[in-house]
């Protein structure tokens, strides 16, 4: 490929080219490249409702758990290779190409096109980039909210996109492709790798123990309850503070089943926040364990474990239950039990709330922990960190990918 990039009036060139091409791409108005039609269903679940999201096309049990709305009567109908508009959210990047399902139905709040004066497969790729994102950014205006955006409809199909020949569009398209089908197969082997983690924890801490004799005590055995804050974000930096703060939506969402302080992006207590109403006994330690006691959904009652404590204190944050162990366990090992299938069956039980789920400490306290020797808690832990540090090698590498693909989509287009 070739770094290049010019402009003149109604003809552009991308900064990065394939060799063999030369000629600058010109503009055609939106509108010419698409057919708006509205084929509607006429019968109740008529076909599979699907949505159409930022991060692409799913279906609607996908994203909701379950079917929305009280009728799809009257809904659109659509196809492989359809471009899907949001009315509401197009400033904000909810474009897509339907190149997920053969066929399917979406909400009449969505737009819905043929793509008709040029590459599906190309569309499917630009309409992913931050030049696309832009493009549907500048045929909005201010909304009745801050959040909200207006599409002006004629004005977004009398803007020019530039395009290449027919041969270059389907260059670029099959290599975007093969990016794209790159980031799907490592992003397969991922979740395959966690499905496994998954068998493998179901295994290690099941009712059925091959021989080895396991222990089993009351969780107020086990555990003294420590104390939290509620310190919001606003109280929390990035960049320094005087404590670590574990937080319950780090805990349900960005940390696995063990936060090692030295290594992980951990928030503080900014500086000028106050601890003096905070007990010194409860400054976590290495072992501690920090539960989240409120979710959105079935996550609640999720959990890590603390390693990684040096000079920098750290303290558990809103919305959490920190626990410090009575018993000797191996490092590691109750960040995975207590994640374990074994241990939250104990727990969803125990859950309150429909909107917003929470786990009192009272609640926790009717639960119990099993372990085994030492050893064989050693022999888990380690089995179970190896399986997580190989997914998160493997993850930053998709995430890897994902930058490459958007600093192609950069270049490759105008």
């Amino acid at each position: 490929m070739a770094n290049v990039s010019s402009s003149n009036g109604l003809e552009k060139r991308p900064k990065l080219r394939f060799p063999g091409f030369d000629e600058p791409w010109k503009a055609t108005a939106f509108g010419e490249l698409v057919h708006e039609f509205s084929d509607r269903t006429k019968e109740e679940d008529e076909d599979t409702l699907l949505s159409a999201a930022i991060e692409g096309m799913f279906l609607n049990t996908e994203l909701f758990g379950h079917q929305r709305g009280a009728s799809n009567k009257g809904y659109k109908k659509i196809k492989y290779g359809t471009m899907v508009l949001s009315t509401q959210n197009l400033h904000l990047g909810n474009a897509n190409v339907n190149q997920r399902f053969e066929h399917g139905m979406v909400s009449p709040a969505y737009k819905t096109y043929d793509i008709t004066g040029c590459s599906v497969d190309l569309i499917a790729q630009w309409i992913k980039s931050e030049a696309a994102k832009r493009f549907f950014y500048n045929a909005t205006t201010v909304g009745a909210s801050v959040c909200r955006r207006n599409v002006e409809w004629d004005t977004l199909y009398e803007q020019p996109l530039y395009l290449p020949c027919l041969d270059e569009q389907e260059k670029v398209a099959r290599f975007l492709a093969l990016v794209s089908e790159r980031i799907s197969k490592q992003q397969q082997f991922v979740t395959a790798l966690k499905k496994y983690k998954r068998g493998l924890s179901d295994e290690l801490f099941g009712e059925k123990e091959s021989g080895e004799r396991w222990m089993t005590v009351p969780f107020s055995e086990a555990f003294d309850l420590l104390q939290n804050n509620t310190f919001s974000r606003d109280e929390m930096s990035t960049e320094n503070g005087i404590a670590y703060n574990i937080h319950y939506g780090d805990v349900l969402i960005k940390y696995g089943a063990v936060v090692d302080l030295s290594k992980s992006k951990v928030p503080y207590i900014r500086s000028d926040v106050s601890l003096s109403k905070f007990a010194q006994s409860s400054y976590l330690r290495n072992g501690d364990i920090v539960i989240a006691d409120t979710a959105e959904d079935y996550t609640v009652g999720k959990a890590v474990e603390i390693v990684g404590v040096a000079d920098t204190k750290a303290i558990s944050g809103l919305h959490t239950i920190p626990c410090r162990p009575k018993i000797s366990f191996a490092p590691m090992y109750l960040g995975y039990f207590i994640n374990s299938k074994r241990f939250r069956t104990q727990i969803l039980p125990l859950v309150q709330g429909t909107k917003v789920s929470s786990i009192s400490k009272s609640e926790i306290l009717k639960t119990s922990i099993a372990f085994p020797s030492f050893g064989v808690q050693s022999q888990i832990a380690a089995v179970l960190y190896a399986l997580d540090h190989r997914i998160d090698i493997c993850q930053a590498c998709v995430h890897g990918l994902v930058r490459t693909k958007e600093a192609l989509l950069q270049q490759l287009f105008i």
